[in-house]
């Protein structure tokens, strides 16, 4: 399945609100970002045992630091395909004394210049929806992952019940894009947002797409009303 996304558009986009990006995702999420993140990471089976991790479209870098901390891995690769969210994302590393942990490189999620049966557990936060072929990305990232190996996906959903469905509509479509672009003095990437996640598949229908890559097991969980979604699944043995 392919979105009907123009990849260096998207690209470019993401550099130009790079410098506001994490300001403007905590304060449009109210800080739930974060407890979002922390849900994705009690989603992981064996984290004793994560010890290489991929995080793919990394941003500025939030969810590698926190498996950092969490998962205590020999080695994070952070893949973006914004060099000015990489630019952001380093000197986080580095204040968290992170760099001998976090490697951050420029790359495509859906062609991944890294080795098969690399990593132990691949994350991907509130990325997939950008990707020109999603079946594409997952295809990668269970060729890249270990036999037995987990993915973790967080991403935005649509809220199913009908008159908080109204208010988040309202907000997302008309609230969000007004602040957005008065803060990061970006015209369309807040515009951009609500029609992503209106085009991403979600639900069972992203969950089947995880086990036509290839994935078993596979699972979801709604956050906060279905705002977000985790998916899970692992790599056959």
């Amino acid at each position: 399945m392919e979105n009907n996304i123009d990849k260096t558009q998207v690209r470019d986009m993401f550099d130009g609100i790079a410098e506001s990006y994490d300001f403007l995702n905590h304060f449009l999420t109210l800080g739930i970002d974060v407890r979002w993140r922390k849900q994705a990471i009690k989603r992981i089976n064996q984290k004793e045992q994560c010890n290489t991790i991929v995080d793919v479209a990394t941003g500025t870098g939030d969810l590698a630091i926190a498996l950092a901390k969490a998962c205590k891995p020999k080695q994070i690769l952070g893949i973006d395909f914004s060099q000015e969210m990489l630019n952001r994302a380093e000197p986080k590393v580095i204040k968290q004394g992170l760099e001998q942990i976090i490697t951050l490189q420029q790359g495509n999620g859906e062609a991944l210049t890294i080795e098969d049966n690399y990593a132990d557990l691949v994350t991907i936060a509130f990325g997939i929806r950008n990707f020109q072929n999603p079946d594409k990305g997952l295809s990668e990232f269970y060729r890249i992952l270990k036999p037995g190996g987990q993915l973790i996906v967080l991403e935005f959903s649509q809220v199913k019940q009908p008159l908080l469905r109204i208010l988040f509509q309202f907000y997302f479509k008309q609230i969000l894009p007004a602040i957005g672009k008065r803060i990061s003095k970006h015209p369309e990437a807040y515009n951009y947002l609500p029609e992503s996640v209106n085009q991403f598949a979600e639900g069972q229908e992203f969950c089947d797409m995880m086990c036509k890559a290839g994935f078993h097991a596979v699972q979801s969980k709604p956050l906060s009303f279905g705002i977000a979604t985790i998916y899970w699944g692992f790599k056959t043995v």
